[in-house]
């Protein structure tokens, strides 16, 4: 059968183009089950859009106020870039000062219980994190990623004070007379009043809000700064989100030493100051960059757009594509995309049901509801945000192990000696060492990591992003197991040198720096697999839906928040029985409980994880060409 040609409308007519493209349809309805349905593209400029905006160049940058730059070179690029590092440094300090120190100060200062004031911490990260995608979908619907880290960083700032009030102020703290270790450890100390620890989570929560919408912007809006038409184009971007999470590092580093030093000798008023005070700071050196930074501009809120395919999808569920009435897959006309701030994306095969959101048939007529015939660029956002979840998911048990790591290997630091020669090491300071790890593999990653590897996989920068996702899933296979070991010598050796009881007394001749092997290798594993994710996302991502994209990275750590502690229950609730006087893996006394089985479980789960991860990753299919192209005649 010879080949027939459907010509754009920009050539002819619309009543001649789409007379001649039902022809062709009706002539071809046999061997059509035979084709790909992305020859068949309609084009129309008589569209109404959902959004009332027309249509735009596609991802063009523009300034501050939505026109476009016309010298782009007095304009973002790593200038502008470093501005937002700053504001990323102090975000991550504050995150991870409330992470390591926070426990503590509802345990000492606000009389609660250890395991609870564990979970509520650990409930507040997994928040945080979660609820990221609220951020992500304010900046790509209506706020623009600028205006929401704008707003969102004034209301961390206005958390930190919160907090900060609470650890100076002692109407917002319980009597603190007469509440020595002893006390605290027997329950004996005056608890904190119920609305006193309503402030206290109230304040963290609005600190939780702020990080939330933080999280998804800064890294899309750092990558924002880039030509995406320059020939290094990806060579910058990989730098940029290696140096990225370098400044995540700085901020995790300094969270945990030089605030838990101001704490242990200022306390703890002036270590959560301390916190408010950076972030301040960097809120100022954020907005003095504000000339220099690109924008792009927001396309209308995703979630309405992912309804209208699933709507349209659903109303022409029965429509067949062999069907005489079906005049072809919709799309606007020319290379400009019907959504503000995206290009056209080309049409791809996969989640074929969703296409049916696309069909136009002739009972649509020239001026169809959004809600029963959508672009095709439009149905392609949706399966992009499909077809992108399971590869976050696979990190979700990273998140898990880093969650347990916080609580975990500090009681088993706290069993150990923490001294360096003549420096006694604070036991809150040993989670700094995987953020040493990351800094030292950041530093030479390009210098070492990259020539070896280009070398093994011929790719120009040493490894795709879902082979870096990989490694760091299986160096955290090996970071778990090797805690599993550690961890039943330590054990061993504490129940034979009569320390079973004494599980908060260090063992003198036990060294706390053998956790540094599992420390060094789930930072190697996080800062692979976190940067590597956080690229892949950006890239792989509609245009008009960046944040959202990343929120998805955000979202993996919340849930292993969750996770973990769902977990720790299940584990306390299966191996403990209090009426058998059976005692759990997770046992309050670390000497008498089972660590090294509760870390062979993570170890067993993330090789599980891993194999999940080698088939979906092998699957996927990297985006090529994120653009269409549809001004070049259409063929059948």
């Amino acid at each position: 059968m010879g080949t027939r040609e459907i010509k754009s409308p920009e050539c002819l007519p619309e009543s001649q183009a789409s007379a001649q493209a039902s022809a062709s349809v009706n002539a071809n309805s046999e061997s059509f089950r035979r084709k790909k349905l992305g020859n068949f593209f309609i084009e129309s400029d008589d569209r109404r859009t959902a959004f009332g905006r027309g249509y735009t160049g596609g991802t063009t940058p523009v300034n501050i106020h939505g026109k476009p730059i016309a010298d782009l070179s007095k304009t973002g690029g790593w200038i502008a870039a470093f501005f937002i590092f700053g504001n990323e440094m102090a975000e991550r300090m504050a995150y991870f000062g409330l992470s390591v120190n926070m426990v503590a100060f509802m345990f000492y200062v606000m009389h609660k219980p250890f395991a609870s004031s564990s979970n509520a911490v650990n409930n507040f990260l997994g928040i945080s994190q979660a609820s990221s995608v609220i951020g992500g979908f304010l900046a790509d619907a209506y706020l623009g990623r600028y205006w929401t880290i704008a707003l969102f960083t004034t209301i961390y700032l206005a958390g930190l004070t919160g907090i900060t009030l609470c650890a100076t102020m002692g109407i917002f703290m319980p009597e603190q007379e007469g509440c020595d270790k002893l006390a605290l450890l027997l329950g004996n100390c005056e608890p904190a009043k119920p609305w006193q620890m309503l402030y206290l989570y109230a304040v963290l929560y609005i600190t939780g809000l702020g990080a939330a919408g933080i999280r998804p912007c800064v890294s899309s809006f750092g990558a924002d700064q880039f030509d995406e038409r320059s020939k290094d184009y990806k060579s910058h971007l990989d730098r940029f989100f290696n140096f990225f999470y370098l400044s995540v590092t700085v901020g995790a580093i300094v969270a945990f030493t030089l605030v838990v030093y101001i704490q242990m000798e200022h306390g703890w008023g002036l270590a959560f100051g301390s916190l408010a005070i950076a972030m301040g700071i960097s809120n100022m050196v954020f907005f003095l960059g504000t000339p220099l930074y690109r924008h792009r501009l927001p396309g209308g809120s995703p979630l309405t757009r992912v309804g209208q395919v699933l709507v349209a999808a659903f109303r022409k569920r029965k429509a067949e594509f062999s069907s005489s009435e079906f005049v072809g897959l919709y799309e606007v006309l020319g290379k400009q995309s019907a959504i503000k701030g995206s290009g056209k994306i080309a049409h791809t095969d996969e989640f074929r049901c969703l296409d049916k959101a696309a069909l136009q048939l002739k009972e649509d007529g020239p001026d169809p509801s959004p809600w029963r015939l959508c672009t095709v660029t439009q149905v392609e956002e949706v399966k992009i945000l499909i077809k992108l979840i399971p590869i976050p998911a696979c990190t979700i048990m990273l998140s898990l192990v880093l969650t347990e790591y916080l609580t975990l290997s500090v009681q088993q630091a706290f069993t150990m000696n923490t001294h360096m020669g003549h420096l006694k090491l604070p036991v809150t300071c040993m989670p700094v060492f995987p953020g040493l790890s990351i800094f030292l593999l950041l530093s030479l990653y390009y210098s070492l990591f990259v020539p070896l590897c280009r070398r093994v996989t011929g790719h120009p920068l040493g490894a795709s992003q879902l082979q870096r996702v990989g490694i760091g899933l299986a160096v955290s296979i090996l970071s778990v197991a090797w805690a599993g070991l550690l961890e039943r010598f330590r054990r061993n050796y504490a129940i034979e040198h009569g320390y079973e009881a004494s599980f908060l007394s260090p063992m003198p001749n036990l060294s706390a720096y053998w956790l540094l092997i599992q420390y060094c290798l789930i930072g190697i594993a996080e800062v692979f697999c976190i940067v590597g994710l956080l690229e892949f996302l950006y890239e792989e991502a509609p245009d008009a839906m960046k944040s959202i994209g990343s929120a998805y990275a955000a979202l993996a750590g919340g849930l292993g928040c969750f996770a973990a502690s769902i977990l720790n229950n299940i584990v306390k609730s299966v191996t403990g029985n209090e009426k058998e006087r059976r005692l759990s893996w997770l046992s309050q006394n670390i000497n008498t409980g089972r660590f090294d089985y509760f870390y062979w479980l993570l170890t067993v789960l993330s090789l599980i994880n891993f194999g999940v991860f080698l088939y979906l990753a092998r699957r996927y299919k990297y985006r090529a060409g994120h653009k269409a192209e549809t001004r070049e005649p259409v063929k059948i």
